[in-house]
């Protein structure tokens, strides 16, 4: 079930052609990577360990920062990397169209682009490396419904942090692409990003509508699915539940029944490749594509996974 989105022949040549991309007599090159995320956060942690091993292994500098959420401070600190005139910039996306102004500035200064973990292809970013956030609703929906878990009817419970972020819509979109014409319908809600809130929130929606089914549209949010069941008397397996899985909390729920199935999205790989791609550009390679970090686990391929996270 394990369906592998980075494909391991690709990302070997991407990684060879960028430790062999002509280095020598160069100036050590400067990259800039910015992330919306937190930095105690259990998939940004995995994340700045691949980022940190890629540059260290490319022998380039890297100034990564975290904005925990404050879309205006990363703005700030997209527009600081532009004025550094650097090698190139990483960034995630987490609204539509926030960085439409910042791309158009720094390729007219001849930086190199490269998204990462949320997309907006709009911007004209050179390439992008992370999970389709529609594609990966769509995954989500049609689980529910091709294994017969929800019909005509009835209202699936869609838990997110921040409700407007482009990862909530671009799920959502995918959601409602399997839902609609199934007449199934999905009450998106915000539980924000306090982990003792979410709990709460989560446990009281639960509660009071009782939903036939969960997509959990954040990690946050999928991570505290199995305290919830506990608070709210759900039992393991008695509600359907699909969502995130980039945490060691919701690989155990999936392994205890909790969850259903679960997407990974290969966090350190997601740190790794942005610095590649942005070493090859800078080298003077086109990259111009973009490399996809997703699959789905359930309990008989969750092991190599908890087995990571016991590593650590």
């Amino acid at each position: 079930m394990m369906k592998l989105g980075l494909k391991l022949a690709a990302a070997a040549a991407l990684l060879a052609a960028a430790i062999t991309a002509p280095q020598a007599q160069e100036q050590q090159k400067t990259f800039y990577l910015l992330s919306h995320g937190g930095p105690s956060d259990a998939f940004w942690i995995d994340w700045n360990a691949g980022a940190t091993k890629a540059c260290d292994q490319l022998k380039v500098t890297c100034k990564i920062s975290f904005s925990g959420g404050d879309m205006a401070a990363q703005k700030e600190a997209f527009n600081s990397a532009i004025a550094a005139k650097p090698d190139g910039i990483a960034t995630t996306s987490a609204q539509p169209g926030l960085w439409t102004e910042e791309v158009k500035a720094a390729k007219a200064a001849g930086i190199p682009i490269v998204f990462y973990n949320t997309d907006d292809v709009a911007t004209g970013r050179q390439a992008y490396v992370g999970a389709d956030l529609k594609e990966a609703g769509v995954t989500w929906a049609r689980y529910l419904v091709d294994k017969k878990l929800v019909k005509q009817g009835d209202k699936v419970f869609l838990p997110v942090e921040v409700p407007g972020a482009s990862y909530q819509q671009l799920e959502t979109e995918g959601i409602a692409s399997v839902f609609d014409p199934l007449g199934i319908k999905y009450d998106v809600v915000d539980c924000g990003t306090d982990p003792a809130g979410i709990i709460a929130k989560m446990t009281d929606y639960m509660v009071a509508n009782k939903p036939p089914a969960v997509i959990a549209l954040g990690d946050s949010v999928a991570a505290s699915v199995k305290r919830v069941f506990e608070g709210a008397g759900v039992s393991a397996g008695q509600v359907p539940v699909v969502g995130w899985g980039n945490s060691r909390e919701t690989a155990e729920a999936v392994k205890a029944g909790y969850v259903n199935a679960a997407a990974w999205q290969y966090p350190s790989a997601q740190g790794f490749m942005p610095v590649a791609l942005l070493n090859l550009a800078a080298s003077g390679q086109p990259i111009g594509y973009d490399v996809h970090t997703f699959s789905l686990y359930d309990a008989s391929s969750v092991e190599p996974i908890l087995k990571l996270y016991a590593g650590k």
